[in-house]
C-alpha cells in the first residue's frame, strides 16, 4: 500500500539538504561552517579540514585555523586558495589566519541570485520526488490495489506535501536573503 510519510520523509530531507547548502553561503558575520566543504590530500587520502584542525572566530569577519599536524599547513593553505572562497590565508605556525572581506552591496546581490538558483535546483528535486509517488499511486490503482477514490485522495495528499514543502524553501530563501541584503 502506498504511505504518505515516505514522500513527507523525502521532502524532509531535500529541504534539510538545502538548507546545508545554504550554510555554504556567507553573510555577515564569517561561520567556520564555511570551511566545512574543503578537503585536504593528507596521509595518502583526501580528509575534510574540519577534522585536520580547530576552526573558530576571532572576530566576524576573521577565521582561525588551528592546525594539529604543522606538515600540512601548506596542502591547507593551497585547498583553501583552490576552493575559491576569495580570501588568502596567511600561515603563522599551526595557525592559519583567514580574513575575509566586507561583502560589497554589488556582492550581496551576487549571493542572492545564487540562492535563488539553489532554492529553484531544491524546488525542482521536491517536484521529482512528488512526480515519484504520484507515479507510484497510480501504478497501484492499474494493479487495482487502489481505488479511484483512494487514489485521487493519496494524489492530494502528495501534492499538499509538495506544496507545504516547496513554501517552505520559499520561506528559508527569503530569509537568507533577507540576511545576506541586510547591511
Amino acid at each position: 500500500m502506498f504511505n504518505k510519510d515516505n514522500c513527507s520523509s523525502e521532502m524532509k530531507l531535500s529541504i534539510t539538504a538545502f538548507e546545508k547548502e545554504l550554510k555554504n553561503i556567507r553573510t555577515g558575520r564569517v561561520s567556520p561552517d564555511i570551511l566545512k566543504s574543503i578537503v585536504v590530500e593528507s596521509y595518502g587520502s583526501k580528509t575534510p579540514l574540519t577534522q585536520l584542525s580547530n576552526i573558530n572566530n576571532i572576530d566576524n569577519m576573521t577565521l582561525s585555523i588551528n592546525v594539529w599536524d604543522s606538515s600540512l599547513v601548506k596542502v591547507i593553505e593551497k585547498s583553501i586558495l583552490d576552493s575559491n572562497l576569495g580570501v588568502t590565508p596567511q600561515g603563522d605556525g599551526n595557525n592559519i589566519l583567514l580574513k575575509f572581506p566586507e561583502l560589497s552591496a554589488e556582492r550581496r546581490k551576487e549571493l542572492a541570485k545564487i540562492i535563488y538558483e539553489i532554492a529553484e535546483k531544491f524546488k525542482i528535486s521536491i517536484r521529482g520526488i512528488r512526480r515519484k509517488f504520484i507515479d507510484e499511486i497510480k501504478d497501484l490503482e492499474k494493479e487495482k490495489l487502489l481505488s479511484l477514490d483512494e487514489s485521487k485522495k493519496h494524489q492530494d495528499d502528495v501534492q499538499k506535501i509538495t506544496d507545504t514543502s516547496i513554501k517552505n524553501v520559499e520561506n528559508i530563501t527569503i530569509s537568507k536573503e533577507s540576511e545576506i541584503l541586510k547591511v
